[in-house]
Formats: C-alpha cells, structure tokens, sequence
C-alpha cells in the first residue's frame, strides 16, 4: 500500500492532506500554531485523531514522541553525528537505514522492510512516497516518516 504526502511550502501551523494511491485524501496533519515545540495531529477523514507527535522541547538533540490514542507508541531521536543523520526508534524494535541526504530510506524491523520512503526532487515543497508493506503499520510508520520529517526541517532551519 502507498500513500503520499505533499506539504504546503508557505503553510501557517503546518496543515496538509496524505493521499492513498488513488489520490483520495486520507489523513489530515495538522501543525499546532502556538505552542511550545512542535505538536502534530493526524486524523482520519471521519475527523478522529489517530496520531499525535510532540517535540520535547528541553533536549539537547532532538527527540520527538508518537502516540496513537493515549498510548506512547515510539521515541525518535536524532543522535551525535559528524557526517550522516542517524536517528533511533525506540518502542517498537524499528530501524532507520538509508540516505537521507539522497532522501530515500526505509524503516526495517529483524531485517524486514516496515515502509520505504521516497522524496520527488524539483517540487515546491515537500513530497514522499511511502510504500507500506503490512496495513497494520500504516499509522504508525506514516506518524515516524512525520517526524523525522519535523526533525529534519528543524536541522536545516538551524542551518
């Protein structure tokens, strides 16, 4: 199963659709305006709030929270690195390989492919491809493509 994710490049609080592979909306994201760090809500078309992700905000690097209803479902940090972005997943025995400068990578469990994200080149914004390989993932794996996602703007907003 696909989705795909096209964020909206001058979008006040972050708010954009995800689509399936028809091109029918699916989830909407939205960004909190006012607030301290960065909060996502993701939400089915029947408006029902499937996800959230929360930045901590007093962190030396950065380290975001998933939740899918009121349980937390992962931990994503971004690690010390001098040369390549390196993130952890913890919660749900998942790894993050590939190149992110390149923007392409997959998110793998004992050696099995959980999604694999790909970014389009030359668009105005920002847009992924995600193959999702189990549908029971779906949520999940689209909440950590998000964040790194937030983790990676951040870093290049720094820079």
């Amino acid at each position: 199963m696909k989705l795909y994710i096209k964020e909206k490049v001058f979008s006040w609080g972050d708010k954009f659709f995800v689509k399936d592979q028809a091109g029918r909306d699916k989830y909407l994201v939205e960004g909190e305006v006012f607030s301290w760090g960065k909060k996502l809500h993701v939400y089915d078309m029947t408006g029902r709030e499937v996800a959230f992700i929360k930045q901590e905000v007093w962190s030396w690097l950065p380290r975001y929270y998933v939740f899918c209803g009121d349980r937390q479902v992962a931990e994503i940090k971004k690690e010390f690195t001098f040369f390549f972005p390196k993130y952890t997943i913890a919660g749900l025995g998942w790894e993050i390989n590939g190149s992110f400068w390149e923007h392409d990578y997959e998110i793998t469990q004992g050696g099995a492919t959980i999604v694999t994200i790909s970014k389009e080149w030359m668009t105005w914004g920002d847009s992924y491809e995600l193959e999702i390989r189990n549908p029971q993932d779906e949520i999940v794996a689209l909440a950590v493509v998000l964040t790194i996602d937030c983790v990676r703007e951040q870093s290049d907003s720094n820079n």
